[in-house]
């Protein structure tokens, strides 16, 4: 037999629990940040405890919301970011103490600028996300289509197996850095170079 007081009592514990593990983890990244300079922790060196799932969501517009609210503060998300971790398909906002899973509907973070810049000589594209996390397009930082939810769309890939999808204005800048072109099955093709590295993307 179910006891329902219980029950209750734990579900209205929880929004309390979820709101002690996000100050806490806003505290912990407030102490070590350091200036205005953003660094990513070694969270690859880190083995903290799991602590469950929290309700925290990222819908695949980029918006996060917490327990049915909106966060608005952009320097909020911008610490949060830092320490996203991906493992066995699961998302987690990951301290040396603790790792909460989140909820994330496709990828956590957005890329809304492109830019070529030029490094010994070659030539690069460079993507920057709405978080101010900025990466060389090359093999490990690769650009690519997925599908999600029947639409085709680019992505880059960060850090840590974590992508961030590529903004309409921002992928309208890619076109004009690269060429389409057309397949022997009549397909459009966006053909890019960054350094040493050729894409073809499907679009």
């Amino acid at each position: 037999m179910v006891n329902q007081n219980n029950s209750t009592s734990a579900a209205q514990n929880q929004p309390d629990s979820d709101n002690k593990n996000l100050m806490s983890i806003a505290q912990y990244l407030k102490g070590v940040q350091a200036g205005h300079k953003r660094s990513i922790p070694p969270l690859e060196q880190w083995q903290p405890k799991h602590c469950g799932k929290m309700d925290l969501k990222v819908k695949a517009n980029g918006e996060w919301w917490h327990e049915g609210q909106l966060i608005k503060r952009q320097a909020l998300l911008d610490l949060f970011t830092k320490v996203l971790w991906k493992e066995q398909g699961k998302f987690y906002l990951k301290t040396p103490v603790e790792q909460i899973e989140i909820e994330v509907e496709d990828e956590p973070l957005l890329v809304n600028q492109v830019d070529q810049v030029e490094i010994d000589g070659q030539t690069y594209l460079q993507v920057t996300t709405t978080n101010q996390d900025i990466c060389l397009v090359d093999k490990e930082h690769a650009i690519f289509m997925r599908e999600y939810q029947g639409e085709l769309r680019p992505y880059v890939h960060i850090r840590f197996g974590i992508n961030a999808l590529i903004q309409r204005n921002a992928f309208f800048h890619l076109i004009e850095y690269g060429s389409l072109l057309e397949n022997e099955q009549g397909d459009t093709i966006l053909s890019l170079q960054s350094g040493d590295l050729h894409l073809q993307l499907g679009t």
